[in-house]
């Protein structure tokens, strides 16, 4: 039987620094492109056909935002339908630590900017990426004791 899909697949780059033993900021991109342009979310984009998942969270995080890590660690797959207005997407979220005082966040490609925001004081996010974020935050606190 042939298999008919419509589906893009993603990633998601939940990038954490950690500014005090308590206190973790997240880096978000301000939206260059509809849909949601102008609004907050997190780096990520589309995964080329050539190209692994981990290396494509990585290459869109520098894309965007010009920050480099090895750190990586696959966090979960989220593929609720109309989870983005234009297609059906599935998307494989990352998440790393970066220190932001040696790697510089500067927006680029799709993205007019780069910017860290603390935990408790985010932004509206764009897609579901506020739902995203919630998952991460709740790894966060079981695994770095925040």
């Amino acid at each position: 039987m042939p298999i008919e899909q419509n589906i893009y697949l993603t990633v998601d780059a939940v990038v954490f620094h950690k500014e005090k033993e308590t206190e973790f900021e997240v880096l978000l991109i301000k939206r260059g492109h509809e849909p949601f342009i102008d609004q907050w979310a997190l780096p990520g984009g589309f995964v080329e056909d050539d190209e692994d998942l981990q290396p494509a969270a990585a290459r869109e995080l520098e894309e965007e935002t010009g920050i480099k890590t090895g750190q990586w660690k696959q966090l979960y797959t989220v593929g609720t339908p109309n989870r983005d207005p234009r297609f059906r997407t599935v998307s494989v979220v990352y998440t790393c630590f970066v220190d932001k005082h040696t790697q510089k966040a500067i927006g680029g490609d799709d993205a007019k900017e780069a910017k860290w925001f603390s935990i408790n004081n985010l932004p509206q996010l764009a897609f579901d990426h506020s739902d995203i974020l919630k998952t991460a935050l709740n790894w966060l606190k079981e695994h770095h004791h925040s």
